[in-house]
């Protein structure tokens, strides 16, 4: 029923660009909440090699991710098919922000498809481990589109509501640091 793969293939690439969605997982190092994440827009995840992938980070509600990532660098993935071919993949890795004035940033954005407002940071992630689950318990849900809410709400976001998120977002609901007052506004 499960399986561990070595690397991410041709056939685990093509279940990860089936999927809608994708859950992240992260932990701080020392007490604290566990922060999981369901993220959207297809065009927002990226394999770029067989041990690497990443994904555009969006201001939403909160930075846990980045403030566990910049804690101790912990990552999981999870991929979750609801379709009726049953199957769960996770991605265990060490993950890293790269901001959008660091020098990387340009050459990921060509790995993503549309732009989008809103985008708070790339998360890198090293894969150390790759492993599947049956999911023979999940549900079976139709996709009915991808919610624009999030991408009409940073198009409108005017510039102080841009800085206000960079300021509500400088530390996790644990106190751990998150983003730097310098993090730059985006649009």
């Amino acid at each position: 029923m499960a399986k561990e793969f070595s690397r991410l293939d041709e056939s685990l690439r093509e279940f990860i660009d089936g999927q809608a969605m994708f859950f992240v997982a992260t932990a701080p190092s020392e007490g604290g909440r566990i922060n999981l994440s369901p993220k959207g827009y297809r065009d927002t995840f990226a394999v770029l090699d067989d041990h690497t992938v990443a994904y555009l980070d969006l201001f939403g509600s909160g930075v846990e991710t980045i403030a566990h990532l910049r804690d101790n660098g912990r990552i999981t993935l999870m991929f979750c098919s609801f379709a009726r071919n049953s199957r769960i993949l996770r991605l265990y890795g060490t993950g890293r922000s790269v901001r959008p004035d660091d020098a990387d940033f340009p050459a990921l954005l060509t790995h993503f498809g549309d732009q989008h407002a809103g985008v708070r940071a790339a998360i890198v992630i090293d894969v150390e481990r790759i492993a599947d689950a049956c999911g023979f318990a999940v549900p079976y849900y139709e996709l009915v589109d991808e919610r624009p809410v999030l991408d009409t709400y940073h198009a409108k976001a005017s510039k102080e509501a841009r800085v206000h998120g960079i300021e509500r977002n400088q530390r996790s609901i644990d106190g751990l640091p998150g983003l730097e007052p310098d993090h730059p506004v985006l649009g």
